[in-house]
């Protein structure tokens, strides 16, 4: 299980700054539709001076937090419990959640920071602080990694299917979940244009449960290349998802139902899921996280880490924090390659449907200065 570092930081400043990233083409679920993502960088700024930062995409949808919220919560309640305070990352990270309730991506992103400056302060790549890796670039890791494929009409999710493939992504992880009906035919598209990928399939909390299980039989019957069903029913309904499970073949993830480590013991202890997704922005941070995985890996269930349409600086926390725990086995951290935009440089690359480590100080990125775009707010708030 991994342990959380020891090392005292004391906190100088924290502050923000504002960003918005085209996409290359809207990203389509079954419960939003995205053309562009404005974000949020936190920084936190440690007594010698070492700048860590991390970040929070808008996700109203999903966490309820607006770029505004999420700004507000860094410079008012998070700001206030973290600035002038010393303490262990453990004893910072209790300051952050409970500042406010909610507010988990603006939370993730200043708790991230934290990690980053610590991993600046002292020499060491995040993966290390998280227990993985042994500082060398070639040695910190790679992974595996999908490509998604959004919600949109068969034609669409064929041709976008067959350019991932193209692109050397043998993982698709297939948006559904909005019409039983269609979504079958969308998923008979896209084995069409892209036979011999290994499929994902993301409701999103779609399907209910009778028609969750009568999909996913179907599938089985006809033998698809379904590696797993993530969040077929709603996600307060745990007791639906441990009925899809039983009656199915096909391993059953938890996603939209995870938000702490609370969550995942009580979907441990209800046989709710076979696999369980981890997301920075729900858990609020890397701690949560960790625990989360540590539960899943005494429990025996493999994990992912993945993501929501979320910057570099996200996905670079992310990606380190799955390869440094080893119940975390699968990774959906595609969204870089969704944005106009490959600031910061640094991190990590994505090549041939492989994400690799690049090694570096905390997150190994670039710091990203508020004039970096042109729609940042140079005032920081």
């Amino acid at each position: 299980m991994a342990e959380t570092p020891t090392h005292t930081l004391r906190i100088k400043q924290v502050r923000c700054h504002t960003h918005q990233a085209p996409l290359l083409r809207p990203f389509v679920t079954a419960a939003r539709r995205t053309v562009a993502v404005e974000y949020v960088v936190a920084e936190v700024e440690l007594a010698d001076g070492v700048v860590g930062q991390g970040s929070a995409a808008e996700t109203v949808a999903v966490t309820g937090e607006s770029a505004a919220t999420i700004r507000e919560s860094i410079s008012g309640p998070l700001r206030e419990v973290l600035e002038g305070a010393s303490g262990t990352l453990e004893e910072l990270s209790a300051r952050i959640s409970g500042a406010l309730e909610g507010a988990t991506s603006a939370k993730s992103a200043v708790d991230v920071a934290l990690f980053d400056a610590l991993g600046r302060s002292t020499g060491e790549p995040l993966v290390s602080l998280l227990g993985g890796g042994s500082g060398a670039a070639g040695e910190l890791g790679s992974m595996v990694n999908d490509m998604t494929v959004s919600l949109e009409s068969p034609k669409t999710m064929a041709i976008h299917a067959r350019e991932a493939a193209e692109a050397g992504y043998h993982i698709l992880k297939i948006k559904l979940g909005r019409d039983i009906d269609e979504d079958r035919r969308r998923l008979e598209a896209v084995l069409d244009a892209v036979p011999h990928a290994r499929l994902r399939l993301d409701a999103n909390q779609g399907w209910d449960v009778a028609g969750a299980v009568s999909m996913i039989q179907g599938l089985e019957s006809a033998g698809l290349p379904v590696d797993l069903v993530e969040q077929p029913v709603a996600a307060a309904d745990i007791a639906g998802l441990a009925e899809v499970r039983r009656n199915v073949s096909t391993p059953i993830m938890a996603d939209e139902s995870i938000w702490s480590a609370a969550d995942a013991q009580r979907i441990i202890d209800l046989e709710g899921a076979d696999l369980l997704n981890i997301k920075l922005a729900k858990t609020g941070g890397l701690l949560e996280a960790l625990r989360i995985a540590n539960i899943a890996e005494a429990a025996g269930l493999e994990c992912m880490v993945g993501s929501m349409m979320e910057p570099r600086i996200s996905i670079s926390a992310a990606a380190q924090l799955a390869i440094a725990h080893p119940a975390v086995t699968m990774i959906d951290l595609d969204a870089p390659e969704w944005f106009t935009s490959d600031l910061p440089a640094g991190g990590f690359e994505q090549r041939g449907g492989v994400l690799q480590l690049l090694g570096g100080h905390g997150l190994g990125l670039d710091i990203l200065s508020p004039d970096q775009d042109s729609s940042a707010d140079p005032t920081g708030n």
